[in-house]
Protein backbone atom coordinates (compact mmCIF):
# COMPACT_ATOMS: atom_id res chain seq x y z
CA UNK A 1 0.00 0.00 0.00
CA UNK A 2 3.11 2.49 0.78
CA UNK A 3 5.05 1.69 -2.29
CA UNK A 4 1.54 1.99 -4.51
CA UNK A 5 0.96 5.97 -2.53
CA UNK A 6 4.44 6.82 -3.24
CA UNK A 7 4.22 5.98 -6.90
CA UNK A 8 0.70 7.35 -7.42
CA UNK A 9 2.07 10.42 -5.55
CA UNK A 10 5.32 10.87 -7.90
CA UNK A 11 2.78 10.77 -10.65
CA UNK A 12 1.10 13.38 -9.98
CA UNK A 13 4.14 15.40 -9.60
CA UNK A 14 5.53 14.07 -12.84
CA UNK A 15 2.48 15.25 -14.29
CA UNK A 16 2.12 18.45 -13.16
CA UNK A 17 5.41 18.92 -14.47
CA UNK A 18 5.46 17.27 -17.79
CA UNK A 19 1.72 18.14 -18.69
CA UNK A 20 1.19 21.87 -18.04
CA UNK A 21 2.68 23.44 -21.05
CA UNK A 22 0.85 20.69 -23.02
CA UNK A 23 -2.70 21.45 -21.51
CA UNK A 24 -2.07 25.37 -21.76
CA UNK A 25 -1.20 25.12 -25.55
CA UNK A 26 -4.00 22.27 -26.80
CA UNK A 27 -6.39 22.09 -23.47
CA UNK A 28 -6.82 25.60 -22.61
CA UNK A 29 -9.55 26.39 -20.28
CA UNK A 30 -10.11 22.51 -19.53
CA UNK A 31 -8.70 21.51 -15.67
CA UNK A 32 -5.09 20.62 -15.51
CA UNK A 33 -4.33 17.09 -16.10
CA UNK A 34 -2.53 17.05 -12.40
CA UNK A 35 -5.85 18.26 -10.96
CA UNK A 36 -7.80 15.22 -12.94
CA UNK A 37 -5.25 12.76 -11.78
CA UNK A 38 -5.37 14.05 -8.07
CA UNK A 39 -8.95 13.54 -8.25
CA UNK A 40 -9.27 10.27 -10.15
CA UNK A 41 -6.16 9.33 -7.55
CA UNK A 42 -8.62 9.89 -4.15
CA UNK A 43 -11.53 8.54 -6.28
CA UNK A 44 -8.93 5.27 -6.88
CA UNK A 45 -8.33 5.57 -2.62
CA UNK A 46 -11.61 5.21 -1.72
CA UNK A 47 -12.94 2.18 -4.35
CA UNK A 48 -9.83 0.16 -3.23
CA UNK A 49 -10.64 0.68 0.21
CA UNK A 50 -13.99 -0.67 -0.07
CA UNK A 51 -12.88 -3.51 -2.76
CA UNK A 52 -9.98 -4.67 -0.21
CA UNK A 53 -12.75 -5.53 2.57
CA UNK A 54 -15.35 -7.49 0.19
CA UNK A 55 -15.27 -11.08 1.67
CA UNK A 56 -16.97 -12.16 -1.46
CA UNK A 57 -14.42 -11.89 -4.33
CA UNK A 58 -12.47 -14.32 -2.04
CA UNK A 59 -14.79 -16.80 -3.73
CA UNK A 60 -13.38 -18.51 -7.15
CA UNK A 61 -17.10 -18.62 -8.10
CA UNK A 62 -17.70 -14.91 -8.36
CA UNK A 63 -15.20 -14.43 -10.88
CA UNK A 64 -16.87 -16.53 -13.90
CA UNK A 65 -19.37 -13.81 -13.57
CA UNK A 66 -17.12 -11.14 -13.75
CA UNK A 67 -14.75 -13.27 -16.78
CA UNK A 68 -17.98 -12.88 -18.85
CA UNK A 69 -19.27 -9.32 -18.23
CA UNK A 70 -15.58 -7.79 -18.98
CA UNK A 71 -16.08 -10.25 -22.27
CA UNK A 72 -19.44 -8.42 -23.08
CA UNK A 73 -17.71 -5.02 -22.43
CA UNK A 74 -15.05 -6.52 -24.98
CA UNK A 75 -17.63 -6.81 -27.86
CA UNK A 76 -19.68 -3.86 -26.98
CA UNK A 77 -16.45 -1.58 -27.51
CA UNK A 78 -16.40 -2.88 -30.87
CA UNK A 79 -19.71 -1.65 -31.77
CA UNK A 80 -19.97 1.35 -33.53
CA UNK A 81 -21.64 4.37 -31.67
CA UNK A 82 -20.30 2.47 -28.35
CA UNK A 83 -16.77 2.37 -28.59
CA UNK A 84 -14.78 5.86 -28.59
CA UNK A 85 -11.58 5.92 -30.87
CA UNK A 86 -8.97 7.37 -29.60
CA UNK A 87 -5.33 7.62 -31.86
CA UNK A 88 -6.59 4.86 -34.26
CA UNK A 89 -7.96 2.38 -31.77
CA UNK A 90 -11.33 1.83 -30.48
CA UNK A 91 -10.49 1.08 -26.85
CA UNK A 92 -12.66 3.03 -25.12
CA UNK A 93 -16.76 3.16 -23.49
CA UNK A 94 -18.34 6.67 -22.94
CA UNK A 95 -20.50 7.33 -19.88
CA UNK A 96 -21.36 10.79 -19.91
CA UNK A 97 -17.91 12.43 -19.23
CA UNK A 98 -16.60 9.29 -17.97
CA UNK A 99 -14.88 6.94 -20.15
CA UNK A 100 -13.48 3.22 -19.73
CA UNK A 101 -11.54 1.31 -21.01
CA UNK A 102 -12.86 -2.36 -20.98
CA UNK A 103 -9.04 -4.22 -21.81
CA UNK A 104 -7.82 -2.77 -18.79
CA UNK A 105 -10.65 -4.47 -17.46
CA UNK A 106 -10.35 -7.83 -18.99
CA UNK A 107 -6.74 -8.23 -18.01
CA UNK A 108 -7.58 -8.53 -14.62
CA UNK A 109 -10.67 -10.73 -14.73
CA UNK A 110 -8.97 -13.36 -16.67
CA UNK A 111 -6.02 -13.79 -14.88
CA UNK A 112 -8.02 -14.16 -11.36
CA UNK A 113 -10.32 -16.62 -13.70
CA UNK A 114 -7.41 -18.68 -15.02
CA UNK A 115 -5.78 -18.71 -11.04
CA UNK A 116 -9.35 -20.01 -9.91
CA UNK A 117 -9.34 -22.87 -12.52
CA UNK A 118 -5.70 -23.68 -11.82
CA UNK A 119 -6.91 -25.21 -8.34
CA UNK A 120 -8.61 -27.75 -9.31
CA UNK A 121 -6.60 -30.75 -8.99
CA UNK A 122 -7.77 -32.42 -12.72
CA UNK A 123 -5.72 -28.80 -14.22
CA UNK A 124 -3.19 -31.15 -15.41
CA UNK A 125 -5.11 -33.04 -18.01
CA UNK A 126 -4.72 -32.03 -21.59
CA UNK A 127 -8.38 -31.08 -22.18
CA UNK A 128 -8.44 -28.67 -19.04
CA UNK A 129 -5.04 -26.86 -20.27
CA UNK A 130 -7.17 -26.94 -23.64
CA UNK A 131 -9.86 -24.98 -22.00
CA UNK A 132 -7.54 -22.65 -20.14
CA UNK A 133 -6.17 -21.85 -23.25
CA UNK A 134 -9.59 -20.89 -25.12
CA UNK A 135 -10.45 -18.99 -21.48
CA UNK A 136 -6.56 -16.82 -22.44
CA UNK A 137 -7.41 -16.66 -26.13
CA UNK A 138 -11.05 -14.91 -26.16
CA UNK A 139 -10.26 -11.77 -24.42
CA UNK A 140 -6.95 -11.61 -26.26
CA UNK A 141 -8.66 -11.83 -29.75
CA UNK A 142 -11.17 -9.36 -29.10
CA UNK A 143 -8.61 -6.99 -27.74
CA UNK A 144 -6.58 -7.36 -30.53
CA UNK A 145 -9.89 -6.24 -32.88
CA UNK A 146 -9.42 -2.88 -31.28
CA UNK A 147 -6.32 -3.37 -32.00
CA UNK A 148 -4.44 -2.95 -28.49
CA UNK A 149 -1.47 -5.45 -28.47
CA UNK A 150 0.23 -3.84 -25.52
CA UNK A 151 -2.44 -4.77 -23.13
CA UNK A 152 -2.60 -8.68 -25.31
CA UNK A 153 1.38 -8.98 -24.78
CA UNK A 154 0.47 -7.82 -21.13
CA UNK A 155 -1.97 -10.59 -20.34
CA UNK A 156 -0.32 -13.37 -22.50
CA UNK A 157 3.05 -13.19 -20.39
CA UNK A 158 1.25 -13.26 -17.20
CA UNK A 159 -0.77 -15.83 -17.80
CA UNK A 160 1.96 -18.03 -19.18
CA UNK A 161 3.90 -16.92 -15.60
CA UNK A 162 0.97 -18.29 -13.70
CA UNK A 163 1.08 -21.53 -15.70
CA UNK A 164 4.67 -22.01 -15.11
CA UNK A 165 4.18 -21.03 -11.20
CA UNK A 166 1.46 -24.10 -11.55
CA UNK A 167 3.91 -26.46 -13.35
CA UNK A 168 2.70 -26.77 -16.69
CA UNK A 169 4.24 -28.91 -18.82
CA UNK A 170 7.29 -27.25 -21.08
CA UNK A 171 6.00 -28.74 -24.49
CA UNK A 172 3.21 -26.43 -24.00
CA UNK A 173 5.23 -23.14 -24.16
CA UNK A 174 6.90 -24.79 -27.13
CA UNK A 175 3.16 -24.48 -28.80
CA UNK A 176 2.56 -21.45 -27.30
CA UNK A 177 5.31 -19.67 -28.22
CA UNK A 178 4.88 -21.15 -31.93
CA UNK A 179 1.88 -19.79 -32.36
CA UNK A 180 2.78 -16.58 -30.52
CA UNK A 181 5.57 -16.04 -33.40
CA UNK A 182 3.06 -17.25 -36.28
CA UNK A 183 0.44 -14.75 -34.75
CA UNK A 184 2.61 -12.10 -34.94
CA UNK A 185 3.82 -12.69 -38.45
CA UNK A 186 0.06 -12.36 -39.23
CA UNK A 187 -0.34 -9.69 -37.20
CA UNK A 188 2.25 -7.50 -39.20
CA UNK A 189 1.53 -8.67 -42.50
CA UNK A 190 -2.61 -7.81 -41.78
CA UNK A 191 -1.50 -4.00 -40.53
CA UNK A 192 1.98 -2.78 -41.77
CA UNK A 193 2.24 -0.05 -39.37
CA UNK A 194 3.26 -2.20 -37.20
CA UNK A 195 6.26 -3.24 -39.71
CA UNK A 196 7.09 0.29 -39.39
CA UNK A 197 7.04 0.64 -35.48
CA UNK A 198 9.66 -2.45 -35.71
CA UNK A 199 11.64 -0.40 -38.39
CA UNK A 200 11.71 2.70 -35.85
CA UNK A 201 12.16 0.90 -33.35
CA UNK A 202 15.32 -0.68 -34.79
CA UNK A 203 16.66 2.86 -36.41
CA UNK A 204 14.26 4.89 -35.36
CA UNK A 205 16.75 8.00 -36.70
CA UNK A 206 15.54 6.79 -40.31
CA UNK A 207 12.35 8.64 -39.74
CA UNK A 208 13.35 11.10 -37.20
CA UNK A 209 10.04 13.30 -38.27
CA UNK A 210 7.63 9.99 -38.89
CA UNK A 211 7.27 6.56 -37.35
CA UNK A 212 10.82 7.29 -35.08
CA UNK A 213 9.76 10.88 -33.74
CA UNK A 214 9.07 9.49 -30.36
CA UNK A 215 11.58 7.43 -29.79
CA UNK A 216 14.02 10.43 -30.70
CA UNK A 217 12.82 12.49 -28.72
CA UNK A 218 12.51 10.51 -25.75
CA UNK A 219 15.98 9.70 -26.55
CA UNK A 220 16.51 13.80 -27.06
CA UNK A 221 15.19 13.74 -23.12
CA UNK A 222 17.18 11.22 -21.75
CA UNK A 223 20.66 11.84 -22.88
CA UNK A 224 21.83 14.63 -21.77
CA UNK A 225 20.01 14.51 -18.32
CA UNK A 226 23.20 12.42 -16.94
CA UNK A 227 23.07 11.16 -13.55
CA UNK A 228 21.19 13.36 -11.71
CA UNK A 229 19.17 15.54 -14.61
CA UNK A 230 18.32 19.09 -15.27
CA UNK A 231 16.52 19.60 -12.12
CA UNK A 232 13.06 19.17 -10.65
CA UNK A 233 10.47 20.90 -13.10
CA UNK A 234 12.84 21.64 -15.35
CA UNK A 235 12.58 19.42 -18.68
CA UNK A 236 12.69 20.60 -21.66
CA UNK A 237 11.17 18.05 -24.01
CA UNK A 238 7.68 18.89 -22.46
CA UNK A 239 8.15 22.36 -24.48
CA UNK A 240 6.35 20.40 -27.31
CA UNK A 241 8.57 18.49 -28.72
CA UNK A 242 7.86 15.09 -26.97
CA UNK A 243 3.91 14.30 -27.85
CA UNK A 244 1.59 14.26 -25.00
CA UNK A 245 4.62 13.69 -22.57
CA UNK A 246 2.48 13.39 -18.94
CA UNK A 247 1.25 9.74 -20.92
CA UNK A 248 2.82 6.80 -21.93
CA UNK A 249 6.24 8.74 -21.93
CA UNK A 250 6.29 10.44 -18.86
CA UNK A 251 9.26 8.23 -17.82
CA UNK A 252 11.28 10.38 -20.38
CA UNK A 253 10.70 13.41 -18.36
CA UNK A 254 11.11 11.96 -15.20
CA UNK A 255 14.86 10.68 -16.40
CA UNK A 256 15.44 13.83 -17.82
CA UNK A 257 14.69 15.97 -14.63
CA UNK A 258 16.14 13.49 -12.19
CA UNK A 259 18.74 11.31 -13.91
CA UNK A 260 19.69 8.45 -13.76
CA UNK A 261 20.23 8.18 -10.16
CA UNK A 262 16.51 8.90 -9.79
CA UNK A 263 14.74 6.63 -12.27
CA UNK A 264 16.74 3.78 -10.74
CA UNK A 265 15.09 5.15 -7.49
CA UNK A 266 11.63 4.99 -8.99
CA UNK A 267 12.74 1.33 -10.26
CA UNK A 268 13.66 0.69 -6.66
CA UNK A 269 9.65 1.35 -5.28
CA UNK A 270 8.18 -0.79 -8.10
CA UNK A 271 10.75 -3.63 -6.99
CA UNK A 272 9.54 -3.13 -3.76
CA UNK A 273 5.76 -3.64 -4.66
CA UNK A 274 6.78 -6.92 -6.75
CA UNK A 275 9.16 -8.31 -3.75
CA UNK A 276 5.87 -7.47 -1.14
CA UNK A 277 3.23 -8.60 -3.41
CA UNK A 278 5.08 -12.21 -3.88
CA UNK A 279 5.46 -12.11 -0.31
CA UNK A 280 2.14 -11.84 0.70
CA UNK A 281 1.36 -14.66 -2.03
CA UNK A 282 3.64 -16.85 -0.52
CA UNK A 283 2.38 -16.31 2.93
CA UNK A 284 -1.26 -17.11 1.54
CA UNK A 285 -3.16 -20.34 2.41
CA UNK A 286 -5.30 -20.73 -0.16
CA UNK A 287 -4.02 -21.75 -3.64
CA UNK A 288 -6.40 -19.87 -5.30
CA UNK A 289 -5.44 -16.83 -3.46
CA UNK A 290 -1.54 -17.77 -4.28
CA UNK A 291 -2.17 -17.89 -7.74
CA UNK A 292 -4.34 -14.71 -8.42
CA UNK A 293 -1.84 -12.65 -6.08
CA UNK A 294 1.04 -13.67 -8.20
CA UNK A 295 -0.93 -12.68 -11.80
CA UNK A 296 -1.75 -9.44 -10.50
CA UNK A 297 1.53 -8.91 -8.68
CA UNK A 298 3.21 -9.75 -11.96
CA UNK A 299 0.88 -7.83 -14.38
CA UNK A 300 1.61 -4.75 -12.34
CA UNK A 301 5.59 -5.03 -13.10
CA UNK A 302 5.29 -6.69 -16.53
CA UNK A 303 3.36 -3.62 -17.84
CA UNK A 304 6.25 -1.19 -16.14
CA UNK A 305 8.83 -3.42 -17.56
CA UNK A 306 7.38 -2.91 -20.98
CA UNK A 307 6.29 1.36 -20.72
CA UNK A 308 10.39 1.61 -19.32
CA UNK A 309 11.74 -0.46 -22.59
CA UNK A 310 9.48 1.29 -25.29
CA UNK A 311 10.63 5.06 -23.12
CA UNK A 312 14.20 3.96 -23.00
CA UNK A 313 14.19 2.11 -26.59
CA UNK A 314 14.86 -1.41 -25.85
CA UNK A 315 11.02 -2.30 -26.68
CA UNK A 316 8.88 -1.32 -30.07
CA UNK A 317 6.31 1.09 -29.46
CA UNK A 318 3.12 -0.30 -27.59
CA UNK A 319 1.19 2.27 -26.12
CA UNK A 320 1.35 0.96 -22.88
CA UNK A 321 0.83 3.48 -19.79
CA UNK A 322 3.43 3.00 -16.88
CA UNK A 323 1.60 2.00 -14.00
CA UNK A 324 0.81 4.49 -10.90
CA UNK A 325 2.38 7.00 -13.22
CA UNK A 326 1.14 7.92 -16.57
CA UNK A 327 -1.89 9.82 -16.91
CA UNK A 328 -5.37 8.38 -17.04
CA UNK A 329 -8.57 8.15 -14.90
CA UNK A 330 -9.01 4.37 -16.08
CA UNK A 331 -5.43 2.97 -15.77
CA UNK A 332 -5.10 4.57 -12.65
CA UNK A 333 -8.44 3.28 -10.82
CA UNK A 334 -7.79 -0.15 -12.48
CA UNK A 335 -3.96 -0.57 -10.80
CA UNK A 336 -5.75 0.61 -7.65
CA UNK A 337 -8.32 -1.93 -8.17
CA UNK A 338 -5.45 -4.79 -8.62
CA UNK A 339 -3.93 -3.34 -5.69
CA UNK A 340 -7.07 -3.55 -3.39
CA UNK A 341 -7.58 -7.73 -4.88
CA UNK A 342 -3.69 -7.91 -3.73
CA UNK A 343 -4.81 -7.23 -0.27
CA UNK A 344 -8.14 -8.66 -0.59
CA UNK A 345 -6.79 -12.08 -2.09
CA UNK A 346 -4.30 -11.82 1.25
CA UNK A 347 -7.05 -11.00 4.24
CA UNK A 348 -5.78 -13.87 6.65
CA UNK A 349 -2.44 -12.61 6.56
CA UNK A 350 -3.33 -9.57 7.21
CA UNK A 351 -6.30 -10.07 9.76
CA UNK A 352 -2.94 -12.78 11.81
Amino acid sequence: MISAIVLSLIGILFIFSAGTYWGNVHYDGQTPFYLKQSIYFIVALIICAAIMNWEFLQQPKVWKIFYIISLGLLVAVLIPGIGIVRNGSQSWIGIGPLTIQPAEIAKVTTIIYISALLTQRKSYERIVQVKHFLILILPAALIMLQPDFGAVFILVVVVLIIFFIAQYPLRLYVVLITLGIGGLAGLIIAAPYRLKRIEAFINPWADPLGSGFQAVQSLFAIGPAGLFGHGLLKSRQKYLYLPEPQNDFIFAIILEEIGLVGGMGLLLIFACFLILGYRLALQCKHVFHFYAICGLTTMIAVQAALNIGVVINLLPVTGVTLPFISYGGTSLVVVWVTVALILNFSYERRKE
